[in-house]
């Protein structure tokens, strides 16, 4: 299973960035790359990610916090700029535009993510403006050939291989249940993965696989008999 895991991770982290033509130095060694689209590279902060503290001060290993950026390229920048011009928005800034930051949180046990906080960031990595209007997303509903279906499932691969890290940086501690709990346990470890069939339907598709293959017996059986006749 962990070799398959590291596998998914290795293909899906792929050579290396693009290069647009505004050029955004991303400190590699706080930044994860997962990929890049024409119009984007998308990575997650290995540095900040964290569980939710509960107000008992023990860690909530349902909730994880990941901060992201997607840097853009000068088409996508010229997009946002006339969008922003369309609704009356301050352009303030706008003119060392560089790309944004998704703060996500993933929530285990309702099995969704959600866009929490996004910013549009300068060529410093400054915050020009802000939008706190996301709504949590079903992760069994994205797409499973979307940008963004690649890009949260290796955020969470990487989060299942580094949980130990995570869990110590938290800011709070185990409850006495969860430290009790073996790590395959954790609710990481027990997710379905955005581009994973829910168990559900793994389990329809094994019935029909099934009943398919007994039809089929069921043929031959029946095929072999009236030649015996």
């Amino acid at each position: 299973m962990k070799k398959i895991l590291i596998m998914t991770l290795a293909a899906m982290i792929f050579a290396m960035p693009a290069t647009f033509a505004k050029e955004v130095k991303v400190p590699e060694n706080i930044f994860q790359w997962v990929q890049s689209t024409s119009r984007g590279n998308y990575y997650f902060n290995m540095e900040q990610m964290n569980y939710d503290v509960n107000y008992d001060g023990t860690i909530n290993l349902y909730r994880l916090n990941v901060p992201t950026i997607c840097t853009y390229d000068d088409i996508q920048i010229q997009d946002v700029i006339q969008k922003r011009r369309w609704k009356n928005l301050p352009l303030t800034g706008y003119n060392i535009l560089a790309g944004r930051a998704d703060y996500l949180t993933f929530d285990f046990r309702n099995g969704t993510v959600q866009v929490t906080k996004r910013v549009d960031l300068d060529d410093t990595f400054t915050e020009l403006d802000s939008d706190l209007t996301g709504d949590p997303i079903k992760m069994t509903d994205i797409p499973r050939t979307s940008v963004m279906c690649r890009f949260y499932r290796t955020i969470l691969i990487w989060a299942q291989f580094n949980n130990e890290t995570l869990i110590n940086r938290s800011r709070g501690k185990l409850s006495k249940a969860d430290a009790k709990l073996n790590p395959k346990d954790y609710p990481i470890n027990k997710i379905t993965l955005p581009g994973d069939l829910p168990k559900e339907e793994l389990d329809e598709d094994k019935d029909k696989d099934d009943s398919a293959q007994n039809t089929n017996t069921n043929r031959r059986v029946t095929a072999n008999s009236k030649r015996t006749k």
